[in-house]
């Protein structure tokens, strides 16, 4: 007789956590529509605009991650992220690849720095997970981070349907996508490293483990929910005027 509260196996446990993929938001409509290449270009430059908001919040939630963890291992492994993302030495980062994707799609840099084009909604979702990640134990906030599990597949998506469907796009501003598919495969298998050995002492921490990455993958599906409104708004208030 099966005993239904013992812990999972490992691999069985992994599973699960791929099994939440169904709802990453490269599954969004609006995603969708990008990659379908459906998008006009102010509907593009509304995306990135908004998206830049959670792109300079992911160092911040990272080193959140680090002020709650007390094992210097964990965090020196961990500190790469905020380099990713801040730039160190010659390698400018992740944030000012993205100021560079901004502006390969029309806007000026103060366009994507000065925040003025990024919705309530769009903060309020991104914010939240911050504030998770400082609330939240660091394993919890670890476990959080496993979106990235998906997220390869979004970037080689739109490095293969951008130049097809959006040829007005300057190529180099896309180099975010690219420096991700390495720094993504990297970073999850961290991860998730840390999040098998810690939530499998118990069922009851892998269903809080899973719970934890629907958190994440709402915020992101709520993410998108703002900026395909924000775009509807945009076209209602044209016709109107």
């Amino acid at each position: 007789m099966s005993d239904d509260s013992a812990p999972w196996s490992a691999s069985v446990f992994e599973e699960k956590l791929r099994a939440k993929g169904s709802g990453y938001h490269v599954h969004h409509p609006f995603h969708v529509m990008m990659a379908e290449g459906r998008l006009n270009a102010r509907q593009l430059q509304g995306w990135v605009a908004n998206r830049f908001y959670y792109q300079i919040s992911i160092p911040r939630k990272d080193a959140a991650i680090l002020a709650n963890c007390p094992d210097r291992e964990v965090r020196r492994e961990w500190v790469q992220r905020i380099l990713d993302h801040d730039g160190y030495g010659d390698d400018e980062g992740g944030i000012e690849a993205w100021i560079g994707l901004g502006e390969a799609v029309g806007l000026s840099r103060d366009d994507v720095v000065s925040l003025r084009h990024v919705v309530p909604a769009a903060r309020f979702a991104v914010d939240a997970y911050v504030n998770f990640a400082r609330q939240a134990s660091w394993q919890e906030a670890v476990a959080s981070s496993l979106t990235e599990l998906f997220a390869g597949h979004i970037h080689q998506q739109r490095l293969d349907t951008w130049p097809q469907h959006y040829p007005w796009v300057d190529a180099e501003g896309l180099r975010y996508f690219k420096g991700r598919l390495t720094q993504a495969r990297r970073d999850v298998q961290h991860g998730l490293h840390l999040t098998l050995a810690y939530f499998s002492q118990s069922r009851a921490l892998q269903e809080r483990a899973l719970e934890i990455l629907q958190f994440k993958l709402d915020v992101l599906w709520s993410l998108a929910d703002a900026i395909m409104l924000s775009q509807c708004e945009m076209k209602i208030v044209g016709a109107r005027a």
